[in-house]
Protein backbone atom coordinates (compact mmCIF):
# COMPACT_ATOMS: atom_id res chain seq x y z
CA UNK A 1 0.00 0.00 0.00
CA UNK A 2 2.67 2.62 1.01
CA UNK A 3 4.60 1.53 -2.11
CA UNK A 4 1.83 2.21 -4.65
CA UNK A 5 1.31 5.59 -2.82
CA UNK A 6 4.53 6.43 -3.06
CA UNK A 7 5.17 5.65 -6.47
CA UNK A 8 1.24 8.05 -7.38
CA UNK A 9 3.45 10.72 -5.24
CA UNK A 10 5.92 10.45 -8.30
CA UNK A 11 3.71 10.79 -10.88
CA UNK A 12 0.68 12.70 -10.63
CA UNK A 13 1.08 15.77 -8.41
CA UNK A 14 1.63 18.57 -10.76
CA UNK A 15 1.26 21.53 -7.85
CA UNK A 16 3.69 19.97 -5.57
CA UNK A 17 6.06 19.82 -9.11
CA UNK A 18 5.35 23.11 -9.60
CA UNK A 19 6.50 24.11 -6.00
CA UNK A 20 9.70 22.35 -6.41
CA UNK A 21 10.23 23.64 -10.10
CA UNK A 22 9.76 27.01 -8.62
CA UNK A 23 11.60 26.42 -5.40
CA UNK A 24 14.15 25.32 -8.11
CA UNK A 25 14.35 28.93 -9.54
CA UNK A 26 14.99 30.70 -6.52
CA UNK A 27 17.54 28.37 -5.51
CA UNK A 28 19.83 29.09 -8.84
CA UNK A 29 19.19 32.54 -8.71
CA UNK A 30 20.42 32.72 -5.31
CA UNK A 31 23.46 30.33 -6.91
CA UNK A 32 24.11 33.14 -9.19
CA UNK A 33 24.18 35.33 -6.53
CA UNK A 34 26.85 34.04 -5.01
CA UNK A 35 28.73 33.60 -8.01
CA UNK A 36 28.82 36.77 -8.81
CA UNK A 37 30.08 37.60 -5.18
CA UNK A 38 32.66 35.40 -5.35
CA UNK A 39 33.55 36.53 -8.88
CA UNK A 40 34.87 39.60 -7.47
CA UNK A 41 36.98 37.41 -4.52
CA UNK A 42 38.24 34.52 -6.49
CA UNK A 43 39.48 33.79 -9.85
CA UNK A 44 36.87 31.85 -12.25
CA UNK A 45 38.56 28.55 -12.45
CA UNK A 46 38.96 28.19 -8.73
CA UNK A 47 34.85 29.13 -8.39
CA UNK A 48 34.19 26.23 -10.88
CA UNK A 49 36.40 23.54 -8.96
CA UNK A 50 35.34 24.56 -5.60
CA UNK A 51 31.47 24.49 -6.83
CA UNK A 52 32.21 20.93 -7.80
CA UNK A 53 33.81 19.92 -4.69
CA UNK A 54 30.96 21.18 -2.07
CA UNK A 55 28.24 19.42 -4.51
CA UNK A 56 30.68 15.90 -4.32
CA UNK A 57 30.32 16.53 -0.93
CA UNK A 58 26.84 17.10 -0.65
CA UNK A 59 25.90 14.32 -3.25
CA UNK A 60 28.36 11.14 -1.75
CA UNK A 61 25.88 10.47 1.36
CA UNK A 62 22.94 10.09 -1.09
CA UNK A 63 24.14 8.05 -2.99
CA UNK A 64 26.53 5.79 -0.47
CA UNK A 65 23.35 4.35 1.04
CA UNK A 66 22.32 3.00 -2.46
CA UNK A 67 23.56 -0.59 -2.83
CA UNK A 68 23.05 -0.74 -6.53
CA UNK A 69 25.05 1.98 -7.58
CA UNK A 70 28.47 1.26 -9.16
CA UNK A 71 31.22 2.60 -11.19
CA UNK A 72 31.14 0.06 -13.41
CA UNK A 73 30.29 0.96 -17.30
CA UNK A 74 31.27 0.31 -20.79
CA UNK A 75 30.82 4.30 -21.70
CA UNK A 76 33.92 6.51 -20.11
CA UNK A 77 34.31 8.10 -23.25
CA UNK A 78 30.47 9.69 -23.15
CA UNK A 79 30.75 10.08 -19.51
CA UNK A 80 34.05 12.02 -20.04
CA UNK A 81 32.91 14.10 -22.65
CA UNK A 82 29.60 14.78 -20.96
CA UNK A 83 32.03 16.20 -18.26
CA UNK A 84 34.43 17.81 -20.34
CA UNK A 85 30.91 19.87 -22.08
CA UNK A 86 29.54 20.35 -18.23
CA UNK A 87 32.50 21.75 -16.93
CA UNK A 88 33.18 24.05 -19.88
CA UNK A 89 29.63 25.12 -19.25
CA UNK A 90 30.02 26.31 -15.97
CA UNK A 91 33.62 27.95 -16.77
CA UNK A 92 31.64 30.36 -19.50
CA UNK A 93 28.39 30.79 -17.26
CA UNK A 94 30.05 31.66 -14.23
CA UNK A 95 32.54 33.90 -16.33
CA UNK A 96 29.41 35.68 -17.66
CA UNK A 97 28.24 35.67 -13.96
CA UNK A 98 30.75 38.06 -13.13
CA UNK A 99 31.20 40.37 -15.66
CA UNK A 100 27.01 41.02 -17.33
CA UNK A 101 23.91 42.02 -15.16
CA UNK A 102 22.40 38.60 -13.15
CA UNK A 103 19.80 38.35 -15.15
CA UNK A 104 21.31 38.23 -18.84
CA UNK A 105 23.76 35.86 -17.62
CA UNK A 106 20.72 33.97 -16.20
CA UNK A 107 18.77 34.42 -19.43
CA UNK A 108 21.57 33.74 -21.92
CA UNK A 109 21.88 30.00 -19.99
CA UNK A 110 18.55 29.43 -20.49
CA UNK A 111 18.98 29.75 -24.11
CA UNK A 112 19.73 26.08 -23.89
CA UNK A 113 16.65 24.19 -24.78
CA UNK A 114 16.88 26.48 -27.85
CA UNK A 115 20.07 24.46 -28.76
CA UNK A 116 19.34 20.76 -27.80
CA UNK A 117 17.31 19.56 -30.70
CA UNK A 118 19.75 20.72 -33.28
CA UNK A 119 22.65 19.02 -31.05
CA UNK A 120 20.37 16.20 -31.30
CA UNK A 121 19.95 16.37 -34.76
CA UNK A 122 23.22 16.22 -35.72
CA UNK A 123 24.37 13.63 -33.59
CA UNK A 124 21.57 11.45 -32.56
CA UNK A 125 20.05 12.16 -36.04
CA UNK A 126 16.84 13.15 -34.74
CA UNK A 127 15.05 15.04 -36.81
CA UNK A 128 13.77 18.59 -35.09
CA UNK A 129 9.61 19.24 -36.14
CA UNK A 130 9.59 22.29 -38.68
CA UNK A 131 7.96 24.49 -35.50
CA UNK A 132 11.35 24.10 -34.03
CA UNK A 133 12.69 26.95 -36.62
CA UNK A 134 10.72 29.15 -35.22
CA UNK A 135 12.01 28.79 -31.43
CA UNK A 136 15.59 29.07 -33.28
CA UNK A 137 15.03 32.08 -34.25
CA UNK A 138 13.35 33.61 -31.51
CA UNK A 139 15.65 32.28 -29.49
CA UNK A 140 18.52 34.37 -31.37
CA UNK A 141 16.77 37.17 -31.44
CA UNK A 142 16.68 37.09 -27.89
CA UNK A 143 20.43 36.63 -27.57
CA UNK A 144 21.53 39.05 -30.09
CA UNK A 145 19.10 41.74 -27.93
CA UNK A 146 20.80 40.83 -24.77
CA UNK A 147 24.44 40.57 -26.19
CA UNK A 148 23.39 43.98 -27.78
CA UNK A 149 25.54 44.09 -31.09
CA UNK A 150 26.34 47.06 -32.14
CA UNK A 151 28.46 47.15 -35.40
CA UNK A 152 31.81 45.64 -34.84
CA UNK A 153 31.59 45.93 -31.28
CA UNK A 154 29.98 42.78 -29.40
CA UNK A 155 29.83 42.34 -25.60
CA UNK A 156 32.56 39.44 -24.99
CA UNK A 157 31.17 38.35 -21.80
CA UNK A 158 27.55 38.16 -23.66
CA UNK A 159 29.28 35.98 -26.37
CA UNK A 160 30.88 33.85 -24.01
CA UNK A 161 27.71 33.60 -21.96
CA UNK A 162 25.60 32.53 -24.75
CA UNK A 163 28.64 29.45 -24.99
CA UNK A 164 27.57 28.55 -22.32
CA UNK A 165 24.37 27.57 -23.19
CA UNK A 166 25.67 25.74 -26.26
CA UNK A 167 27.70 23.52 -24.38
CA UNK A 168 25.38 22.75 -22.15
CA UNK A 169 23.18 21.80 -24.91
CA UNK A 170 26.26 19.59 -25.68
CA UNK A 171 26.18 18.55 -22.54
CA UNK A 172 22.54 17.27 -22.49
CA UNK A 173 22.40 15.72 -24.96
CA UNK A 174 25.29 13.26 -24.31
CA UNK A 175 22.71 12.61 -21.41
CA UNK A 176 20.11 11.37 -23.46
CA UNK A 177 22.90 9.36 -25.30
CA UNK A 178 23.96 7.67 -22.54
CA UNK A 179 20.55 6.75 -20.39
CA UNK A 180 20.22 4.57 -23.23
CA UNK A 181 22.24 1.86 -21.08
CA UNK A 182 23.49 3.92 -18.06
CA UNK A 183 21.01 4.10 -15.00
CA UNK A 184 20.73 8.41 -13.56
CA UNK A 185 22.85 7.92 -10.38
CA UNK A 186 25.69 6.62 -12.40
CA UNK A 187 24.98 9.03 -14.69
CA UNK A 188 25.30 11.64 -12.05
CA UNK A 189 28.19 10.06 -9.93
CA UNK A 190 30.37 10.55 -12.89
CA UNK A 191 30.01 13.66 -13.50
CA UNK A 192 30.31 14.80 -10.24
CA UNK A 193 33.10 12.76 -9.85
CA UNK A 194 35.12 14.01 -13.70
CA UNK A 195 33.91 17.05 -12.89
CA UNK A 196 35.53 18.10 -9.90
CA UNK A 197 38.98 16.07 -11.57
CA UNK A 198 38.86 18.28 -14.78
CA UNK A 199 38.35 21.34 -13.11
CA UNK A 200 40.70 20.63 -10.49
CA UNK A 201 43.79 20.64 -12.88
CA UNK A 202 43.22 24.65 -13.71
CA UNK A 203 42.51 25.73 -10.46
CA UNK A 204 45.71 24.52 -9.00
CA UNK A 205 47.51 26.61 -10.99
CA UNK A 206 45.36 29.65 -10.49
CA UNK A 207 44.98 28.70 -6.85
CA UNK A 208 45.39 31.80 -4.31
CA UNK A 209 44.16 31.21 -1.31
CA UNK A 210 40.93 30.96 0.49
CA UNK A 211 39.54 33.22 3.07
CA UNK A 212 36.40 32.49 5.64
CA UNK A 213 34.34 35.00 3.62
CA UNK A 214 34.58 33.06 0.15
CA UNK A 215 34.82 29.55 1.87
CA UNK A 216 31.16 30.41 2.75
CA UNK A 217 30.31 32.04 -0.20
CA UNK A 218 31.23 28.82 -2.05
CA UNK A 219 29.44 26.85 0.61
CA UNK A 220 26.18 28.51 -0.44
CA UNK A 221 27.21 28.04 -4.15
CA UNK A 222 27.56 24.36 -3.73
CA UNK A 223 24.60 23.52 -1.17
CA UNK A 224 22.07 25.83 -3.85
CA UNK A 225 23.72 24.03 -6.94
CA UNK A 226 23.10 20.79 -5.73
CA UNK A 227 19.67 21.54 -4.07
CA UNK A 228 18.19 22.94 -6.83
CA UNK A 229 19.22 19.96 -8.38
CA UNK A 230 17.30 18.02 -6.65
CA UNK A 231 14.34 20.23 -6.66
CA UNK A 232 14.29 20.36 -9.92
CA UNK A 233 14.23 16.06 -10.24
CA UNK A 234 11.73 15.61 -7.93
CA UNK A 235 9.77 18.60 -10.00
CA UNK A 236 10.21 16.27 -13.00
CA UNK A 237 9.08 13.15 -11.34
CA UNK A 238 5.65 14.78 -9.89
CA UNK A 239 4.72 16.42 -13.30
CA UNK A 240 4.56 16.68 -17.27
CA UNK A 241 8.28 18.06 -18.37
CA UNK A 242 6.76 20.40 -20.00
CA UNK A 243 4.73 22.17 -17.10
CA UNK A 244 8.14 21.88 -15.53
CA UNK A 245 10.32 23.09 -18.22
CA UNK A 246 8.16 26.25 -18.46
CA UNK A 247 8.43 27.12 -14.80
CA UNK A 248 12.23 26.56 -14.52
CA UNK A 249 12.01 30.20 -16.03
CA UNK A 250 10.78 31.81 -12.81
CA UNK A 251 15.02 31.77 -12.05
CA UNK A 252 14.66 35.06 -14.13
CA UNK A 253 12.24 37.10 -12.39
CA UNK A 254 13.91 36.11 -9.47
CA UNK A 255 17.77 36.99 -10.33
CA UNK A 256 16.32 40.02 -11.58
CA UNK A 257 15.01 41.36 -8.22
CA UNK A 258 18.19 40.12 -6.72
CA UNK A 259 20.53 41.83 -9.25
CA UNK A 260 18.32 44.99 -8.66
CA UNK A 261 18.21 44.72 -5.05
CA UNK A 262 21.91 44.01 -4.39
CA UNK A 263 23.48 45.86 -7.33
CA UNK A 264 21.26 48.19 -8.49
CA UNK A 265 20.58 46.85 -12.26
CA UNK A 266 17.86 46.95 -14.40
CA UNK A 267 17.04 45.89 -17.85
CA UNK A 268 16.51 48.20 -20.39
CA UNK A 269 13.90 47.50 -23.04
CA UNK A 270 16.02 45.55 -25.21
CA UNK A 271 17.13 43.63 -22.73
CA UNK A 272 12.98 43.06 -21.66
CA UNK A 273 12.47 42.26 -25.14
CA UNK A 274 15.34 39.41 -25.52
CA UNK A 275 14.48 38.18 -21.79
CA UNK A 276 10.69 37.74 -23.61
CA UNK A 277 12.48 35.90 -26.67
CA UNK A 278 14.38 33.58 -24.74
CA UNK A 279 11.47 32.75 -22.25
CA UNK A 280 9.31 32.19 -25.02
CA UNK A 281 11.62 30.31 -27.34
CA UNK A 282 12.97 27.73 -24.31
CA UNK A 283 9.46 27.21 -23.60
CA UNK A 284 8.33 26.55 -26.93
CA UNK A 285 11.26 24.10 -27.70
CA UNK A 286 10.80 22.26 -24.70
CA UNK A 287 7.22 21.68 -25.75
CA UNK A 288 7.22 20.90 -29.45
CA UNK A 289 10.56 19.20 -28.50
CA UNK A 290 8.49 16.77 -26.25
CA UNK A 291 5.49 16.64 -27.75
Amino acid sequence: MRGKFWSRMQTDNPRLGAAYAVAAGALFAIMGSLIKLASAQLPNEAIVFLRNLVAVAALLPIFLGRRRVTFRTNRLGLHIMRAAFGVAAMYCFFYALGRLPLADAMLLNFAMPVFIPWIAWLWLAERPRWQVHVATVLGLLGIALIVKPSGAMVSGAGLIGAMAAVFAAVAMVTVRKLSSTEPAPRIVLYFAALALLLSGVPAWFRWEGLGIHAALIMLGVGLCATAGQLCLTRAYALARAAEIGTLVYCTVPFAAALGWLFWGEAMDRGTLLGAICVIGAGALANRWRKS
